[in-house]
């Protein structure tokens, strides 16, 4: 069990104008994600140190796309991962989406780390033609809804 004085992950997606596609990061603690990934597949992976590191991004991938869902102008958005890097205690996932027209609506079903974690709440920040938004989810909840 992690010890942190709070439980969060920071969702930021940014529309990139030039490659219409949608980029998306996501921090989250690696001993929260770690743990989180254990008890949902049932499968041991390590992220800092993968003895197989194609299986650990697998199990990161799904768990994400699996918990971060996003929808612009009614319609899903799908994305690709990118890779993913250590920062202190947490990591960031990188993940950008096929291309896109400029969103006007953008719907987030966010609910990372909720079955592990029930204090976990969730930051989301959206920044699309130089309009930024930002907006928190608290477990249960898990949907945003941010107009562009």
């Amino acid at each position: 069990m992690s010890f942190h004085p709070f439980y969060l992950s920071v969702t930021e997606l940014s529309y990139n104008p030039v490659e219409k596609k949608l980029q998306i990061s996501c921090k989250l603690f690696t001993d929260d994600i770690e743990n989180t990934i254990r008890k949902s597949s049932k499968s041991y992976v390590d992220l800092l140190n993968p003895n197989n590191k194609s299986n650990s991004e697998k199990l990161l991938i799904d768990y994400i796309q699996k918990h971060l869902t996003i929808r612009s102008d009614d319609k899903p958005i799908p994305y690709r991962f990118l890779g993913y890097e250590k920062e202190e205690e947490a990591i960031w996932c990188y993940f950008e989406s096929e291309e896109i027209q400029t969103p006007k609506k953008l719907d987030i079903n966010n609910s990372l780390l909720y079955e592990y974690l029930p204090e976990q709440f969730n930051i989301v920040h959206v920044n699309v033609s130089g309009n930024r938004q930002s907006s928190k989810v608290n477990n249960p909840e898990s949907k945003l809804s941010f107009r562009l």
